[in-house]
């Protein structure tokens, strides 16, 4: 083989290998999208209604939070961007709730400013996990940052529907959440500076 064609099988072999390097990114990606996904409708489908304000209890924004913390922002917002799809779609993926609404009427139901808050919310977590030194401590406040995004985003939404005003959406949608959102942030925060350290003893052998 003269050197132009050895050189020239040189350059198909790496356009291959790229492409084949591309392709697998590209599947990891689209498996840890979806997989996030599923995780959020898990936790979300784990709720609690409250018969004094339209929005449930649910672990939905544990997962946001957590999913914030364990992946890259962009990861993280596609994620819940999907989640919001999957949701709009009709699948069922979203906390149930007492108007029984699915897809896009969802969406635009009593909790649609949480949901549409969730790919900004993950993605913030992640930005500032990840310029921090990935202390418990940092994980706390990164985790509480994305759910102050999530609540305000829903106090707000609620406030602008019918029949509702700022006071009384705060009180519907804040202050009945707050106790059990301290669990949520600080769980997630234990479990991702649990899983870096476990990642990092892996990677020390």
């Amino acid at each position: 083989m003269s050197r132009p064609q050895a050189a020239q099988a040189q350059a198909i072999r790496i356009e291959t290998f790229a492409a084949d390097s591309a392709s697998h990114t590209w599947l990891k990606s689209a498996g840890i999208v979806l997989a996030g996904s599923a995780l959020a409708a898990i936790c979300a489908r784990v709720s609690i209604p409250l018969y004094f304000t339209p929005v449930p209890l649910s672990l939905a924004p544990f997962a946001v939070l957590l999913l914030g913390l364990l992946l890259s922002p962009r990861m993280a917002a596609a994620t819940f961007v999907a989640y919001l799809t999957e949701g709009a779609i009709g699948l069922p993926v979203f906390a149930p709730t007492a108007l029984a609404t699915s897809g896009l009427a969802h969406l635009f139901g009593p909790t649609g400013g949480y949901l549409l808050a969730y790919p900004l919310a993950a993605m913030l977590v992640s930005w500032l996990w990840h310029r921090t030194g990935r202390s418990f401590t940092a994980a706390l406040i990164s985790a509480a940052v994305g759910d102050l995004v999530i609540l305000a985003s829903g106090a707000l939404w609620l406030a602008a529907l019918p029949h509702f005003t700022a006071r009384t959406a705060s009180t519907l949608a804040v202050l009945p959440f707050l106790p059990g959102d301290a669990l949520k942030i600080t769980a997630a925060a234990a479990l991702a500076v649990g899983a870096l350290r476990l990642r990092r003893a892996g990677n020390s052998y």
